[in-house]
C-alpha cells in the first residue's frame, strides 16, 4: 500500500499584516497534490496574500511555507522552484502589457523562461488555439474584453508547463462561456501534465463546485477544508454558497436571508430607456450594430452577452458618456443630451472598472459625489450613513481608495453610484469580484429600489443566479441583441436545463462551433524543451535580459507621446537653454544727467560710447526722470555730472562722478559696475597723458589680462557644454526612474516576482534602451551645439563619445536608484528632477566651481556623475583636450555604473512586503 502524495504545500502559522490589519491570522493548511483547489470567501480576508506567499511573490512576515518540498522563504529553493510555478494576479490582466499584442506578451513570458524562439513559436499558436484567440493575435493587449484579457493571462501563464499553477480569482468579470472554455482549458493540461497542482481563488461558488478540494476562509482565518460535498454535508445545505454563508461567524450571518425579489405589479407601460438602432463604430470597428430594446419604469434588466459583445458601450451611449455613431436612445422620453444635468441627475451609473478617486477615503469619496449632486448637507450626512451601514464599510471609511481590496472597492462603487436617490440605475457589472453576503444584500436593496420606489435598474453581469432574478434579460454578442425576455422564456427557447446552459447555447448558435485543438498536439517536443530549460537555468540569462530590454522598446515605438518627450523634449529644451541662458553682460542701456555741460563731461561720455557694452539713451533733466528711466528699465545705468565738473579737473581738485545702477539682478550690476571702473580708469589715464604724465605713474606695475580659452569671453562657448551635460543627467534618468514605476503602478512588476528574471536581468534590461535613447539624444545634442550654436569642438570627439556613454550609463543608474522609493509616476517625475536638477546646477560645476564647496556641499559635489562629465564636455569644446587630460574624469564616471547598479540591486526587492 502507497503512502499517501506530500501536500504540495503546507503552511504553518502564518501571519501577514498591512499595518495593524491582519490579513493572515497564524493559519496552517496542508494543501493536497495533484488536485485542483479553490480558496473561496469574502474580499479581504487574506486569499490574495496567501497566494502571492505560496507563489513566492510575497515576502513571509511571520511563520512558514513549504512549497514544492521546500522553504519558499528560503531564496535558493525559491529560484530553483520558480520556473515549477506559474502565478496570475488578481485583477483583469495585471500581469500584461497593454501596448504589446497577445503573441507578443506571450512571447515575452516565453523569453522569461528562457525557451528559444522555435519553441516559443509552438506553444504561442497553441495557447492562442486553445483559448480561441488566435483571431486576435496581433491586438494589443489593451484592446482585449475583459475576458480575453484573462484568456492572455493564463496563456501567459502556462506558456512554461508549471507543476504548480496559482490563479488569483482569474474569472472575475468573465462571462459563462469563456468560464468554461477558461476551465476546459485547465481540465486539459491537467489531463496532459500528470501530477499539476492548481490553487484558485473564485468569487463564483457554481465554479467552485468543480473543484476537487475547498478552503474556505474569513478574516485571515480558515473555516473549513475538504471536497465540495464534504462542505455540503458539514453544513446541511443544498448549495455550495449557502454552506459558505452557514460556515460564516453568526455575527457576520445575523439576519442574513437569501434576496428575494417579489413579483413586479402591473404597469402602466411608461418607459425610463427606449433604444431604436443604436449604432457605434470606433473607426472600421463596429462595437455596437443596431441595437433595440425598451425598458419600463421599476423593471429590472438584466444585459447579457460575452466578453467584448458592447454591453458596456451600449451603457456608455445611455449615459451620454459615449456618442452614438447611429440611432436615438431616450431616458424619460427625452433624447439623451450628455449636456442636461437634470437629466444626468436622475440616473446613477456604476462603470465596469473602479472609476472612483483613489487618493481619497471611502468617506471622502461619498461625501465628494454627494456634494456633486447638491445634496443638503443633513441630507448627504444621513444618506452616507446608511450607505455605510448597508454596504459594511465602517471598516474602511478612513482607507483610501487605492488600499482597498477589489470586493470593497466594488462596495464602494455601488454606494457611490445610489448616493443620490436616482430614477435610475445602470450598472456594469456591479458585483463582479463581491462576497455571497455583499451580493445578496445588494440585490435585497434593488428589490426595495425597483419594487418600492419604482427606480429602474439596468444591470449587467456574468452570475447567472443574479441573471435569472431579473424582469427581463437581453442577451448580447459581437455588438447584436439575440434574444430578449424573461429568464423562464430564454430557458425554454433553447430547452435548456438552466439559464447558463440557454445562454451558452446562444453565444455557441451566434459563434458557431470550430474545433480547438488540443494542447497535447505541443507535447512532442516537451521532454527536449524541458531539458533545454535545466541547461537554460543561470546566473545571468541574456535571453530574459533582452526580453525587457525589447519589450521596453516596443512600449516606446507604441507611445508617441514618451517617445516625443524622449527625443524631441530634449531638443526643445537645448534651444532653449542654448538661446535663453546667456550670462554676456552686453548692450547696457544708459542715460545722461548731465548738470555741467562742459567739454570734460561730453569727452567722459566718449568714453562710454565707444565701448561695445553700452547703448546711450536719450539724456534726462532732473532727478525725478532718472528715477523713472531706472524703475521703468528704460535704462539699466544712469551716470549724473555735477556742476563744476569740468572746472575742477582743470584746477586738478577732487571731483565725483555719480553713477546709478539698476541693482535687481545683482551678477548683471556687478558686471556692470566693473565696466564702469574700467572706463573711469581709462578716462583718467587719458586726462593724464594729456596733461604730460605718465599714465602709470602712479603704479609700480601694471597686470595684463590675457584669455587663454574663449578669448571672445562668450558664455555661449560654456553654457552649451554645460547644458548638454545637464540634459543627459536629466532627461535618461527621468525615463528611467518611469519606466521601472510604471511597473509598479500597472502591476506587471509581479513578473519579476514569480518569474525566473533575476534582479541584475531586470535592471539591466531596463536600463539598455535607455542607454541607446540617451545616446541618440547626445549625438542631437552634439550636431546642435556644433551647427546651430556654432560652439566649436576643439577637443578629443572620441574621448567626448566614451565619456558620454559612461555617462548616461551613470545617469540611467541614479533613475534606477531613484525609482526604488517612488510608488507613482508623478512621484518618480518630480522626485527625480528635483533630486537631478539642484545637484546638477548647484554642486556640479555648472555655476560654481566644485573645488570652492566645502563640507556637505563638497560631498554632493564629488559624489553626482555630472561634475566629472561636466569636465569633460566644456575641456573638449573650449580647451582642446583629449583622453591622456581627461582620463581621471572618465575613471570616476566608469566607477558610478558599478556602484549605482549595485545601490539599485540592494534597493530592488525580489518579493513584495
Amino acid at each position: 500500500m502507497s503512502a499517501p502524495a506530500a501536500p504540495v504545500v503546507r503552511v504553518e502559522e502564518l501571519v501577514h499584516r498591512y499595518g495593524a490589519r491582519p490579513a493572515l491570522d497564524g493559519i496552517a493548511l496542508d494543501v493536497p497534490a495533484g488536485r485542483l483547489v479553490g480558496l473561496i470567501g469574502p474580499d479581504g480576508v487574506g486569499k490574495s496574500t496567501l497566494l502571492g506567499i505560496i507563489a513566492g511573490a510575497k515576502r513571509i512576515q511571520k511563520g512558514r511555507a513549504i512549497v514544492l518540498d521546500g522553504d519558499i522563504a528560503d531564496p535558493r529553493h525559491r529560484t530553483a522552484v520558480c520556473p515549477r510555478i506559474a502565478y496570475m494576479p488578481q485583477g483583469l490582466g495585471k500581469n500584461l502589457y497593454p501596448d504589446l499584442s497577445v503573441r507578443e506578451n506571450i512571447d515575452f513570458f516565453g523569453r522569461l523562461f528562457g525557451q528559444p524562439r522555435a519553441e516559443r513559436r509552438w506553444r504561442i499558436e497553441g495557447l492562442l488555439a486553445d483559448t480561441g484567440l488566435s483571431a486576435f493575435g496581433d491586438r494589443p493587449a489593451k484592446k482585449l474584453s475583459g475576458g480575453m484579457r484573462q484568456k492572455l493571462g493564463l496563456c501567459c501563464a502556462l506558456v512554461h508547463d508549471p507543476d504548480l499553477l496559482v490563479l488569483d480569482e482569474p474569472t472575475t468579470g468573465v462571462d459563462p462561456l469563456s468560464r468554461r472554455q477558461f476551465w476546459e482549458l485547465i481540465d486539459r493540461m491537467r489531463t496532459q501534465r500528470h501530477g499539476m497542482s492548481v490553487i484558485v481563488a473564485t468569487a463564483y461558488m457554481e465554479e467552485a463546485e468543480r473543484f476537487d478540494w475547498l478552503v474556505a476562509m474569513n478574516a485571515g482565518r480558515i473555516l473549513a477544508t475538504g471536497t465540495p460535498a464534504a462542505l455540503k454535508a458539514q453544513t446541511g445545505r443544498q448549495s455550495l454558497e449557502d454552506s459558505f454563508i452557514e460556515l460564516l461567524p453568526a455575527s457576520l450571518r445575523a439576519g442574513h436571508r437569501a434576496p428575494v425579489i417579489p413579483a413586479r405589479k402591473p404597469q402602466d407601460g411608461e418607459t425610463a430607456i427606449v433604444a431604436r438602432n443604436l449604432t457605434r463604430r470606433f473607426g472600421d470597428f463596429v462595437a455596437v450594430d443596431r441595437v433595440s430594446f425598451s425598458i419600463e419604469r421599476g423593471e429590472i434588466f438584466g444585459f447579457l452577452g460575452s466578453n467584448g459583445c458592447g454591453k458596456t458601450t451600449t451603457m456608455k451611449m445611455l449615459t451620454g458618456l459615449l456618442p452614438a455613431s447611429e440611432g436615438q436612445a431616450w431616458l424619460f422620453g427625452h433624447a439623451i443630451d450628455a449636456t442636461d444635468m437634470n437629466l444626468r441627475s436622475r440616473v446613477g451609473y456604476m462603470s465596469q472598472s473602479f472609476s472612483l478617486y483613489t487618493e481619497l477615503t471611502v468617506r471622502q469619496n461619498l461625501e465628494l459625489h454627494a456634494r456633486l449632486f447638491h445634496l443638503p448637507r443633513d441630507k448627504a450626512r444621513d444618506r452616507i450613513d446608511w450607505l455605510v451601514r448597508r454596504f459594511r464599510l465602517a471598516a474602511w471609511l478612513d482607507q483610501p481608495a487605492v488600499a482597498l481590496p477589489l470586493g470593497i472597492r466594488q462596495r464602494l462603487s455601488l454606494a457611490v453610484s445610489v448616493v443620490h436617490e436616482p430614477e435610475l440605475l445602470i450598472l456594469d457589472e456591479p458585483t463582479s469580484g463581491v462576497d455571497p453576503l455583499a451580493r445578496d444584500e445588494f440585490w435585497d436593496l434593488l428589490a426595495e429600489l425597483s419594487r418600492h420606489e419604482g427606480v429602474t435598474i439596468f444591470i449587467s453581469t456574468h452570475f447567472m443566479n443574479e441573471a435569472a432574478r431579473c424582469d427581463r434579460l437581453a442577451l448580447m454578442n459581437a455588438g447584436r441583441v439575440l434574444a430578449t425576455g424573461t429568464p423562464p422564456e430564454l430557458v425554454a427557447s433553447r430547452r435548456a436545463a438552466s439559464l447558463e446552459d440557454a445562454f451558452i447555447s446562444y453565444l455557441e448558435e451566434a459563434a458557431g462551433e470550430a474545433a480547438r485543438p488540443r494542447i497535447a498536439s505541443a507535447a512532442k517536443d516537451r521532454a527536449a524543451a524541458q531539458v533545454q530549460a535545466g541547461r537554460r537555468r543561470s546566473a545571468v540569462s541574456p535571453r530574459r535580459l533582452f526580453a525587457y530590454s525589447w519589450r521596453e522598446v516596443l512600449e516606446f515605438r507604441r507611445d508617441p507621446v514618451r517617445l516625443g518627450f524622449a527625443l524631441l523634449g530634449t531638443l526643445f529644451l537645448m534651444l532653449i537653454f542654448g538661446l535663453g541662458i546667456n550670462t554676456d553682460v552686453e548692450n547696457l542701456s544708459f542715460a545722461v544727467l548731465d548738470r555741467d555741460q562742459t567739454p570734460e563731461s561730453r569727452a567722459y561720455l566718449e568714453q562710454l560710447r565707444g565701448s561695445s557694452y553700452f547703448v546711450e539713451q536719450a539724456p534726462v533733466a532732473t532727478y525725478a526722470g532718472l528715477e523713472q528711466g531706472l524703475m521703468g528699465g528704460v535704462f539699466a545705468v544712469a551716470l549724473e555730472f555735477p556742476p563744476g565738473f569740468g572746472r575742477d579737473l582743470q584746477r586738478g581738485t577732487s571731483t565725483e562722478v555719480g553713477a546709478w545702477v539698476d541693482g535687481a539682478m545683482p551678477f548683471r550690476a556687478e558686471t556692470t559696475r566693473g565696466y564702469l571702473e574700467g572706463i573711469h580708469q581709462r578716462f583718467l589715464a587719458d586726462l593724464a597723458r594729456d596733461r604730460g604724465a605718465s599714465a602709470t605713474g602712479t603704479a609700480p606695475a601694471t597686470v595684463e589680462t590675457r584669455y587663454r580659452y574663449n578669448q571672445d569671453f562668450k558664455s555661449i562657448y560654456a553654457m552649451v557644454p554645460s547644458t548638454i551635460a545637464l540634459l543627459l543627467a536629466l532627461i535618461p534618468a527621468i525615463l528611467m526612474a518611469l519606466a521601472v514605476v510604471r511597473e509598479k503602478e500597472l502591476g506587471s512588476i509581479t513578473n519579476l516576482h514569480v518569474t525566473p528574471v533575476s534582479r541584475l536581468e531586470f535592471l539591466l534590461g531596463k536600463q539598455l534602451p535607455y542607454i541607446g535613447v540617451a545616446l541618440i539624444n547626445f549625438g542631437c545634442l552634439l550636431a546642435m551645439a556644433v551647427v546651430l550654436f556654432d560652439v566649436p569642438l576643439k577637443g578629443s570627439l572620441w574621448t567626448l563619445i566614451v565619456a558620454a556613454i559612461l555617462y548616461v550609463t551613470a545617469t540611467t543608474g541614479y533613475g534606477l536608484v531613484i525609482s526604488a522609493f517612488a510608488r507613482t509616476q508623478i512621484a518618480a517625475l518630480f522626485g527625480t528632477a528635483i533630486l537631478t536638477v539642484v545637484p546638477a546646477t548647484q554642486f556640479s560645476g555648472m555655476l560654481t566651481p566644485v573645488s570652492s564647496l566645502s563640507g556637505a556641499a563638497g560631498l554632493m559635489g564629488y559624489g553626482f556623475p555630472m561634475t566629472y562629465f561636466l569636465q569633460v564636455s566644456v575641456g573638449t569644446f573650449t580647451k582642446s583636450l583629449g583622453f591622456a587630460e581627461l582620463s581621471g574624469s572618465l575613471l570616476a564616471l566608469a566607477a558610478f555604473i558599478p556602484a549605482l547598479t549595485l545601490l539599485s540591486l540592494l534597493l530592488l526587492r525580489k518579493q513584495e512586503g
